[in-house]
């Protein structure tokens, strides 16, 4: 029988077995396998990672900011070393395609990169001779011990939205991965210990809800970044706050997509189909409703149709394959049910992706594409945010009334129009209310440099993840006032 490993913390440089004797199977969510088991760690050994993150902070702070970058330059080399086999890790776990996974570590690399320009992004303002003989100046420094509370569909991108930024700022920092995906966090770790970090700086705790709250409430950490859904993010951010911490909590996600007569089709068509497919619909940037305009809603309908029925699906390891499995066997039975509930309330299933036969994976957790045609706008399925392979099909007849609809909406992560005409996208791009808008773009994914944004209940706090909003969210501002002698030039 094959042996199933537990897995370790990595606490002020050493890899830790955690105290607990409770911990949870970790599932290849393509095979319904357990392939590793993760410590349910305790709070004490959260604080023994705070205590060794805050030693450290004494001296990391005082390393020069062109000193702290040196070992990111270090780690993006050994990212793209390792791009391959991260890759193949996150499929493993986390059930994406092979070169979804790669395309994650891109993107993980990418925001390793705008870190290393930290020298010139933290630098501050200085205004001579505000009064006579008075100077002032503004600075930045870190924060101190800080945490990143990570979720299950991004493993390797989504901690690299706020590590890198954190210890380029001289903070120092705790991750606490998603259990269910612990794996990838591991190796990224080993790679880590490869830099020659002092040790302190960057700690791994596993964990659950525990783990969390000690977090939450551990007087030494001064800042949390989180990701997951909404009800989740309310709680951390709400919490967190009251402890006095500086929280930032992306939440959930319902993003409309709207096609105009004018567009593209063949394009609108390939891109719709990716934004809502794509990670098996596990993201926060898929597209959940397509609300056509006018004649768009023949053309489209017939052809994201098509292309729904047509999509590969099985192991993301295959070749050829175009969408692996959701998550886990709970998410699997809660997205059939939502496809359920959309077709009680009047939609039309015009492809059905329940419970599907994948040759050679019938443990797996998968769900073929699903197309919900004339969903009810007010109904529950326009609403929910699924978290998989669904698309919503809305008809309207004007771009104001789509975009009134995007507007009504609880959540505002990201928001798409797909149009030839330039007024119309003038016209979106200042009128919908979300923090991520695309026009002829699916997936509207910020490059590291900027943000990644959210609004109204798909995001908590005021600062968000990577470019100059990691930067001012890892560190705190000192303005300092200076009287100098005007006769200062007389003493040499």
């Amino acid at each position: 029988m094959e042996t199933i490993s537990t897995l370790s913390n990595y606490i002020n440089g050493k890899w830790l077995v955690s105290h607990t004797t409770h911990e949870l199977e970790v599932f290849n969510p393509a095979l319904g396998k357990v392939i590793a088991k993760v410590p349910l760690s305790t709070s004490s050994e959260v604080d023994e990672a705070v205590q060794a993150a805050s030693e450290a902070f004494i001296t990391w702070r005082r390393t020069p900011a062109t000193e702290r970058v040196q070992y990111l330059f270090t780690l993006k080399n050994l990212l793209q070393e390792n791009c391959e086999d991260l890759a193949r890790t996150i499929t493993t776990e986390c059930g994406k395609t092979l070169a979804e996974s790669k395309g994650e570590m891109q993107r993980a690399i990418e925001n390793v990169e705008v870190a290393c320009g930290i020298p010139m992004m933290m630098q501050g303002t200085i205004s001579e001779d505000i009064a006579r003989g008075i100077d002032e100046m503004m600075i930045r420094q870190p924060l101190g011990v800080c945490a990143v509370i990570c979720p299950f569909n991004f493993p390797g991108m989504i901690p690299f939205w706020f590590l890198p930024y954190a210890i380029a700022c001289g903070n120092t920092y705790i991750v606490k991965p998603s259990e269910k995906v612990p794996l990838t966090m591991q190796k990224i770790f080993q790679l880590i210990e490869k830099t020659g970090l002092p040790k302190g700086v960057i700690n791994l705790v596993n964990g659950a809800k525990e783990v969390v709250d000690a977090i939450l409430d551990h007087p030494q950490i001064r800042g949390i970044s989180f990701v997951g859904s909404t009800p989740v993010a309310k709680y951390i951010y709400s919490r967190g706050a009251t402890n006095g911490k500086r929280v930032q909590c992306q939440g959930g996600a319902k993003n409309p997509i709207i096609i105009l007569p004018d567009a593209d089709m063949e394009m609108t068509t390939r891109i719709a189909a990716d934004s809502a497919f794509g990670c098996a619909g596990q993201r926060c940037l898929a597209a959940s409703l397509a609300v056509t305009v006018g004649e768009a809603k023949r053309t489209f309908t017939e052809a994201i149709t098509e292309t729904a029925k047509k999509r590969v699906v099985g192991n993301g390891l295959d070749e050829g394959v175009e969408m692996g499995p959701v998550i886990s066997a709970d998410s699997q039975a809660r997205i059939e049910a939502l496809i359920y509930k959309g077709a009680s309330e009047g939609a039309k299933l015009l492809v059905d992706g329940r419970r599907p036969q994948i040759s050679g994976y019938k443990n797996g957790y998968f769900v073929r594409p699903t197309i919900l045609q004339d969903v009810n706008p007010i109904g529950e399925i326009a609403k929910t945010e699924i978290f998989g392979p669904v698309l919503s099909l809305i008809h309207l007849d004007t771009i104001d009334e789509a975009i009134s609809l995007v507007n009504s909406g609880q959540y505002g992560n990201m928001a798409c129009l797909f149009t030839n005409s330039g007024s119309a996208a003038r016209k979106f791009r200042y009128e919908a209310e979300a923090g991520n808008i695309g026009i002829n773009i699916g997936v509207a994914a910020p490059m590291a440099f900027f943000p990644f944004s959210g609004w109204k209940e798909s995001f908590f706090g005021d600062l968000h993840g990577q470019g100059t909003h990691a930067v001012e969210f890892f560190t705190q501002t000192k303005v300092v006032v200076e009287r100098w002698r005007h006769d200062w030039g007389r003493q040499f």
